[in-house]
């Protein structure tokens, strides 16, 4: 569908267009549901993560590198919504924004680009007044979320083999923590290539549809699933491959938006143009 990126990830269906970021080229893009009409929305020079929008439809964007939360503002220009350097390891990744305009953001917990061990990580709280408070910790590599209608925030952990799940209450506290997937038991190799063998289902990105169920990208799998609450995997998308994270969305919601490319790693994908997003059908629309 869409080709010529460094790294496309956080893939987002709104207002009739798909949104995206690419780390690599600091840019947020989006584009009509056949791919047309390509856009620039920002320019972010430290590394664009996670998107999300505020009530009154200010777009909110991870920048990754020096750990800030951006705002765009009615006449295109950023602002800085919330500083979050000192309060997680590592990058800012990726983020959800509920309807009140909170916004929950993991961090990558390491230097994991550098080659340093894994380490846990913790959770994010950002109010819509740019304050910050941590919610939750030992997360391993806390990546894609999304908050369900009943009001519960599901987090993808890369690398622990699982998602968890915590109920937010109407003043976006979080409790009664679980695991909603439990793919394997949590690696027991701290250094990256030996872990790798270790991870049955490594969740990035994730999309939820009408039944409940969560779409991942398996990031070290090189494919799409589909998982129902408890672990069992009820569909798998192998597209030829290896996926970072996908967006339900299209007319009618039934377009899984997928974020492709050869690997993940920083120096071969910033000297190159080889990342895609991949458009398939599937059968029950988004959530």
């Amino acid at each position: 569908m869409l080709s010529g990126f460094a790294f496309t990830e956080a893939p987002r269906w709104r207002d009739g267009r798909l949104w995206f970021s690419d780390f690599y080229q600091g840019r947020v893009f989006s584009a009509a549901e056949d791919g047309s009409d390509l856009r620039v929305e920002a320019v972010v020079e430290e590394q664009p993560g996670g998107l999300g929008w505020l009530p009154d439809g200010r777009l909110l964007i991870v920048s990754m590198r020096d750990q800030r939360i951006l705002r765009r503002e009615a006449d295109g220009t950023l602002a800085v919504h919330a500083d979050l350097a000192g309060r997680m390891l590592g990058y800012a990744n990726d983020m959800v924004v509920d309807a009140a305009g909170r916004a929950w953001v993991g961090g990558f917990g390491y230097d994991l680009m550098g080659g340093a061990p894994l380490a846990p990580s913790g959770l994010l709280r950002v109010d819509p007044d740019g304050s910050v408070r941590e919610v939750a910790d030992d997360l391993w590599f806390p990546n894609g979320m999304v908050l369900t209608p009943d009001g519960t925030l599901l987090v993808n952990e890369t690398f622990g083999n699982r998602i968890s799940a915590f109920a937010v209450d109407a003043a976006g506290e979080l409790g009664d923590r679980r695991v909603w997937a439990r793919f394997g038991d949590l690696p027991v190799e701290r250094e990256f290539l030996k872990m790798v063998p270790e991870l049955v289902v490594s969740p990035d990105g994730c999309c939820l549809d009408a039944e409940g169920a969560l779409w991942i990208a398996d990031a070290t799998g090189g494919r799409l699933l589909r998982i129902a609450e408890g672990g069992t995997i009820t569909e798998e998308i192998r597209p030829g491959t290896n996926v970072y994270a996908c967006a339900l969305g299209g007319s009618d919601g039934r377009t899984l938006f997928a974020c492709a490319a050869p690997d993940f790693f920083e120096e071969a994908r910033r000297a190159a143009r080889e990342a895609t997003i991949l458009s398939i059908e599937v059968a029950v629309p988004a959530a």
